[in-house]
This record gives C-alpha cells, sequence and structure tokens, in this order.
C-alpha cells in the first residue's frame, strides 16, 4: 500500500481530532520517506485565533504535523507487534525555519525523510510546500516508548 488516508493514519497514531493533522500519506518508501497532506482550513481550530483578521497555520503546529506524518511513515513501515504498545515521542528538533506564512484554504505538501535510525531513536528531516512554494523546513528527533 503506497496511500493512507486520514482512517488509515489513524489506526496507526494515538492523534484524535483536532489533533490529528496529517490527512493522507502517499509516495511511501517502507521506513525512509512519504509525502503528507495537511488541508489547512479556514475553520481549522488552529486558525481560528491565529489570528483572526490574517489567518495563519502556527509554525509549532507545522512542527507538529511533520512529527505525525514521521511517526506514521515509521509506525506503517513495522509489525505491527512492534508498534501497537508503543507512542513516538518528538524529543528535539535540531532546526526549524519558516519561510512563508501557510494561510487558511490550502494543501500544506510535507516531504520527510528518515535519514538516520538507532534503536528506538530516530532522526528525520523535512520540507513543507504550498503550491510547489517553500513554507518551512526542519530537522527533528523522535523516540519509540512503552505505552504506559
Amino acid at each position: 500500500m503506497n496511500k493512507l488516508n486520514k482512517d488509515q493514519i489513524a489506526n496507526l497514531l494515538p492523534h484524535r481530532e483536532p489533533m490529528l493533522l496529517i490527512d493522507e500519506l502517499y509516495d511511501i518508501v517502507k521506513l525512509h520517506s512519504a509525502t503528507a497532506v495537511v488541508n489547512v482550513e479556514k475553520d481549522s481550530f488552529f486558525v481560528q485565533g491565529h489570528f483572526p483578521a490574517n489567518p495563519v497555520m502556527p509554525g509549532v503546529l507545522i512542527v507538529e504535523s511533520f512529527g505525525q506524518a514521521a511517526a506514521a511513515l515509521t509506525a506503517h513501515g513495522l509489525d505491527k507487534s512492534t508498534y501497537e504498545n508503543k507512542l513516538v515521542f518528538l524529543m528535539g528538533v535540531e532546526k526549524a525555519r519558516f519561510r512563508n506564512p501557510v494561510i487558511p484554504n490550502c494543501k500544506l505538501i510535507l516531504k520527510i525523510e528518515a535519514i538516520r535510525s538507532h534503536g528506538r531513536v530516530w532522526k528525520y528531516k523535512g520540507e513543507a510546500f504550498v503550491n510547489d512554494i517553500k513554507m518551512a523546513d526542519a530537522i527533528w528527533s523522535a523516540t519509540i516508548v512503552d505505552k504506559k
């Protein structure tokens, strides 16, 4: 399967509405890379108060979207028994740059790549685009931990 819809992503991640930000994951290369879609709408919870006269997707939620896409990529590539009683937690953001504001009524396209894994620790990089214009990029790490 080279494409996951929101329901399939929800089966891989613990996130639920309104915090499940990823709407689609496609072009999946097992445990290596994928492309994700975040539909940024004018009624999305995160733009209603940020800012009412000039709505913009908060940068921290762009980073969260990167993290969710990476967690879905990783969980999708692992055997279910490996991740079913686990959670993926963001450990650190090494670098994040926000180049252009993400305005509602767009598709935010995230191109992510796993660049290193060592045991339960993974390192990723990603770029975010709207209409082929780079909006943000980041390098971050995450770890897989047991559910408590």
